[in-house]
């Protein structure tokens, strides 16, 4: 035994894996997946029947969850699918700066800045109007896979 102390590099992360894996026949219609790299949300699935040599394949079409485009993957349905942990988390809107980030505040009073406004056209107008006039708006802010997007707004009245 070593007397020695060991110290660690701290990254703070607790190594927590961005996906887990799942059973490709088990997911559904509006459940998530990861196709290529991206985080994205089952809008169809279909299942064909086994053939010859045995397996069923599960056809998933599916929308990335921050870019909106359209990806489509077919796996066996005995195997494992990566499947994004998504979050959603509601953050008060404080400030828009001149560059198109956001000003955010946090459940526990810290402030959030490194988020973009959205791409959007709809959503990022219907910011900037709410903003203008003075409301008091809270984001919603989508997660998955070390990226972030503002995803929806409430307006949550008059300040």
């Amino acid at each position: 035994m070593s007397d020695e102390e060991h110290h660690f590099e701290s990254k703070a992360d607790a190594g927590a894996s961005k996906t887990y894996p799942q059973q490709a026949g088990t997911i559904r219609k509006n459940g998530y997946i990861v196709i290529k790299n991206r985080p994205c949300k089952v809008v169809e699935v279909s299942t064909s029947k086994t053939g010859k040599h045995g397996h069923a394949k599960c056809h998933f079409v599916a929308i990335d969850i921050f870019t909106a485009k359209k990806l489509e993957d077919i796996v066996p349905s005995s195997h494992n699918c990566d499947v994004p942990h998504v979050n959603r988390t509601d953050y008060q809107l404080i400030d828009i700066s001149e560059d198109g980030f956001v000003s955010l505040l946090t459940d526990n009073g810290d402030t959030k800045d490194d988020l973009r406004l959205p791409t959007d056209d709809a959503l990022l107008k219907q910011i900037k109007d709410g903003f203008a006039e003075g409301k008091d708006l809270v984001v919603s802010v989508m997660s998955a896979m070390g990226e972030e997007q503002i995803c929806a707004l409430k307006d949550i009245g008059p300040k």
